[in-house]
């Protein structure tokens, strides 16, 4: 780790702790912080808000030859979302899974708690995007072949320009 960070080179905070939270998370809960960092895309804003998850429940093995059995998702929750997590659990596993890229996950166990509301962030203050901007972006974009690509690099050019500096 020491000549990863050596002198000289910056590192973002975000990167610094989240390599040094996943092994202690992963050794704990037996998940990674990427499951906790993307829970509100997972299962949705709705969702999100008041369920979290808590740890993923390995099942034991005698030996390397007992075939894979899938875990159990602890999912911390308020006790009016209990219902509507119960309710989807089939596609919040499907989701879980498709996050992991295999499938992990076999059943869900509702937990209920308290849990700490975070804070969300106001969004990001935008200025009106001038046209000089818009015709830099469109002009940017067009080689590319693909309709979609092209539409959403537009996109992501707009919103970045919009940002306020």
């Amino acid at each position: 780790m020491a000549a990863k960070w050596s002198r000289g080179n910056a590192v973002a905070v975000g990167d610094l702790a989240t390599e040094l939270l996943d092994p202690l998370l992963r050794k704990r809960a037996g998940m990674s912080i990427a499951l906790l960092q993307s829970w509100d895309e997972i299962v949705g804003e709705r969702l999100s808000d008041v369920s979290r998850p808590e740890k993923i429940a390995w099942p034991r093995r005698a030996t390397e030859d007992d075939p894979f059995e899938p875990a159990t998702l602890i999912v911390a929750c308020e006790g009016v979302a209990a219902m509507r997590i119960q309710h989807e659990t089939g596609e919040i596993i499907s989701r879980v899974n498709a996050f992991l890229g295999f499938a992990a996950i076999g059943r869900i166990r509702i937990v209920q708690k308290q849990l700490v509301r975070q804070e969300k962030q106001p969004p990001a203050r935008t200025i009106p995007l001038s046209e000089g901007d818009a015709t830099r972006i469109d002009r940017l974009v067009e080689g590319i072949e693909d309709e979609r690509l092209r539409a959403s690099l537009v996109r992501l050019g707009r919103a970045i320009a919009t940002r306020k500096r």
